[in-house]
């Protein structure tokens, strides 16, 4: 669980990721451990930066994937400058299209090259080409010269995610391949020339788990490194999941680890213990748990100094119009309610990442429904084709009463399939109601009571929460599972919910082998 109130001035590492669909775009957090990590930046957080309405579930930031199933991959790479990490961070300046997950590398004369993979519409089944190469002109803020193919992979194939360094004379090329699913790994290679030719190490892989299925991190690859701060070792930090149920499925997404590696003898680096990931690896420091354990309250109402804010653990999908789709005052949060829950446009959401393998989170919302077109709740969401959802509701007549919505279909018709799980059940046309779930591994089940009610009432039957996961979002899914309050008005009058608080407590169960 990352932390806040870090000292920025301190020597320090920070590491940026994808928040895909989520807006404010790409998280970029900082640790003076490599154990403990706050966030202190999404940089990419208004419209001339970043507009993802319309764009499927999975569509990368940054870069910018406005098409991604299919041979035709639409992706678009920019970047964005600042003069410290917090910002404030420019608008973008285009790149190219050729495919995603650039990075740049910064030689010793100087220069700078954009590294990025390539698209070949004309392979099958696999479009992958390459990785190229090409000078980044700083002054004109535009690639120059020509653009080379310096690397074809392995035939692992699905070669992406490049990174270049620089050691004793040597470039040394670090690759993602396999895709990001169960064959994924870090695949490492060096040439005399920053042009190639290109040797492959060794073990050709140097982080993976695809040939160790009852590791506990699978899915183990694209990498990048980093030396601790006395420059005496270096860690390799990766993309993996943990998955859960004899499904194996990711109920937190692709997470970030962190390997101990080391230079051998004959200038190849190596991964302590490795190919295959550890889940314990010996830190400059240990965790914070305290700090990891701790219940997160979130007080809407409650001003800082004259202003009422969101805190900076909730996102919301797509819009770089947030003021379109909520408010925060004195009330609490106020969410507008906009189109449905499975749009791809202009929904009012707001939720938080889910970070433990079980948990509780609680709400409490007024909401006055007029009919069964108004609903407002508590969801655990992870795309608009995998979500549950406790909403407040009403009939015909404008009874209000509750009713759970789920999504549970397989891709691509979910959204088709709209299940109603359970009879609806009545509740006071007046009154603040209190809605909670509670997540145990693949045990889901939620909770009402009207405020005032200490005890809460179970509602629904006990679902499987392992289909909010990676493995059943459909095609391009990644993030994870999110929690958080939602609101729709079908009749197009944006009538407002509020929610004063909600509570996200973990909980540590003998069953969360996997949890640390």
């Amino acid at each position: 669980m990352p932390k806040r109130g870090h000292d920025l001035d301190v020597p320090t590492h920070y590491i940026a990721t994808s928040t895909f669909k989520w807006f404010p775009g790409v998280q970029i957090y900082h640790s003076r451990n490599l154990a403990d990590w706050a966030l202190v930046a999404r940089p990419l957080d208004r419209k001339s930066q970043l507009d993802m309405l319309g764009h499927p579930d999975g569509g990368l930031v940054y870069t910018d994937v406005p098409r991604k199933e299919g041979s035709f991959k639409d992706t678009h790479n920019f970047i964005v400058t600042a003069p410290a990490i917090t910002g404030p961070w420019s608008d973008p300046i285009y790149l190219n299209s050729s495919g995603f997950d650039p990075s740049l590398f910064h030689d010793g004369d100087g220069r700078k090259w954009l590294v990025n993979m390539l698209w070949d519409h004309r392979r099958r089944p696999q479009l992958f080409a390459g990785i190229a190469l090409q000078e980044f002109d700083v002054a004109s803020g535009t690639l120059v010269g020509p653009r080379k193919n310096i690397f074809q992979g392995t035939d692992t194939q699905y070669t992406e995610g490049p990174h270049l360094y620089k050691r004793n004379g040597r470039y040394y090329l670090l690759t993602a391949e396999g895709g990001t699913q169960y064959n994924h790994t870090c695949t490492l290679a060096r040439s005399r020339d920053l042009a190639g030719l290109y040797e492959v190490h060794p073990q050709k892989h140097i982080l993976t788990s695809k040939d160790a299925p009852f590791s506990v991190l699978q899915r183990a690859g694209h990498g990048d490194l980093v030396d601790s701060s006395d420059g005496q070792t270096t860690y390799l930090v990766h993309l993996t999941g943990r998955p859960i149920t004899q499904r194996r499925r990711c109920i937190l997404g692709r997470e970030t680890a962190i390997q101990e590696a080391y230079w051998g003898a004959d200038n190849w680096l190596y991964v302590k213990g490795g190919p295959v990931p550890s889940l314990y690896v010996e830190l400059p420091s240990a965790r914070d748990e305290a700090a990891y354990w701790a219940t997160q309250h979130y007080s809407f109402g409650a001003s800082d100094g004259d202003s009422y804010k969101l805190d900076p653990d909730f996102q919301w999908l797509r819009t770089p119009e947030p003021e379109r789709i909520f408010r925060v005052n004195e009330s609490g949060l106020v969410l507008i309610c906009r189109e449905s829950i499975g749009s791809w446009r202009e929904q009012a959401l707001v939720a938080r990442r889910q970070v433990y393998f079980s948990y509780r989170a609680e709400t409490i919302v007024s909401f006055r429904p007029m009919d069964e077109r108004h609903y407002a709740g508590l969801t655990a969401y992870y795309s608009q084709f995998k979500f549950f959802y406790l909403t407040v509701t009403a009939d015909t007549v404008g009874q209000r009463e509750l009713l759970i919505m789920s999504s549970q279909a397989s891709f691509p018709y979910g959204d088709l399939d709209l299940q109603y799980l359970q009879e609806r059940v009545q509740v006071p046309n007046e009154g603040k109601i209190r809605l909670a779930l509670t997540i145990r591994g693949d045990q889901f089940q939620f909770y009402y009571a009207m405020e005032g009610n200490t005890d809460m009432t179970k509602v629904g039957p006990v679902f499987d929460a392992s289909i909010l996961s990676d493995e059943c979002g459909g095609p391009g899914s990644f993030t994870g599972a999110f929690v958080g309050m939602a609101c729709s008005d079908l009749n197009g009058t944006a009538l407002p919910a509020t929610f004063e608080y909600f509570t996200y407590e973990p909980l540590r169960d003998k069953s969360d082998r996997y949890e640390i």
